[in-house]
């Protein structure tokens, strides 16, 4: 019996990298092992996915030694940094050329890269049309990712380059879901106009990496995106609507008003969205939503999506 590939995935107690080794574990044929990296060997989460059957090895992205032994050994690695535990794009940097160097030392044979647009290359720092953040960013949590690929390139280490899209599950966690506004009526709301967002469910991410690591090294180099599908906000409220058996509309408010919105992070999100909307092509093209149904046979449109989480949407 040959033996198996391991893939390290770190962010594995995360949404997308807890679904790539859930993917991997559930295919009893899979060429494919897991190494699930954390920080907490002994959180809930890590001990599930111990039971499950994957290596728990604790790393942390900010000690290079610590690195070096989660990988040792290792086929390749899942890498996906969480901007919104610090909003520093500079520490997403400095994470990224870490784990980089890390990979090339290993010898890592293929990384997924799970990174997103530099959005300065669409809108220039001086370009007014939406504020600058920091004086250095547009979207900071998409540029800190977008202006980090280079690592990988620089250090010669072999990557896919992945996109991924809106998260569906945004709309039970981070307060975009349904609110019910003075007239007692739900309504989603958001800066999108009449233009197509791509969205996925948070489980599809990793189960279309899966997908891209059984490739094995045809995407070494490659951008690609992944979409479960791409719909319109008002298409949304309609899917919405039917799902949870109350009218929800969508109220279309301008990135300005969402910017204005005060929350943190708030003005990364508004930037963000009136990237999507008014780049929404170049956005969507990339993101597409048949190669991700290639990779991922499973996937989820929105309709099946609402179908399986629509009862954990909170309704204010």
């Amino acid at each position: 019996m040959s033996q198996k590939k391991v893939i390290a995935v770190f962010g594995a107690t995360g949404a997308q990298g807890g679904g790539l080794v859930r993917a991997i574990l559930s295919d009893p044929g899979s060429d494919f092992a897991v190494r699930a990296i954390t920080r907490d060997v002994n959180s809930d989460k890590a001990k599930e996915l111990a039971a499950m059957g994957a290596e728990v090895v604790a790393a942390d992205i900010d000690d290079a030694g610590s690195l070096k032994s989660a990988l040792d050994g290792a086929y390749g690695a899942y890498v996906v940094t969480f901007f919104w535990s610090h909003f520093s794009p500079e520490k997403e940097d400095a994470e990224v050329k870490s784990i980089a160097q890390a990979a090339k030392d290993a010898g890592l044979k293929h990384v997924i890269w799970s990174t997103l647009e530099d959005t300065r290359k669409l809108v220039p720092l001086n370009d007014d049309s939406m504020p600058t953040i920091h004086g250095k960013y547009k979207v900071p949590h998409f540029d800190g990712k977008g202006g980090a690929d280079h690592y990988f390139t620089d250090a010669g280490v072999p990557a896919t380059f992945m996109y991924a899209s809106y998260y569906w599950d945004n709309l039970i966690y981070f307060g975009m879901g349904p609110k019910r506004g003075a007239d007692g009526k739900l309504a989603i709301t958001f800066p999108m106009g009449n233009k197509k967002m791509a969205g996925i469910g948070a489980d599809d991410i990793g189960k279309c990496a899966y997908g891209i690591f059984k490739k094995g090294t045809d995407l070494v180099g490659k951008y690609v995106g992944i979409a479960g599908e791409q719909l319109t906000c008002a298409d949304m409220a309609k899917a919405l609507t039917k799902a949870l058996g109350q009218e929800v509309a969508y109220n279309e408010i301008t990135p300005a008003q969402y910017r204005a919105f005060g929350f943190p992070g708030a003005d990364d999100l508004g930037n963000m969205f009136q990237i999507y909307r008014d780049f929404d092509e170049v956005c969507n093209k990339i993101r597409d939503v048949s190669f991700s149904r290639e990779m991922n046979p499973a996937l989820k449109s929105f309709d099946m999506w609402l179908a399986a989480n629509g009862s954990r949407i909170p309704l204010d």
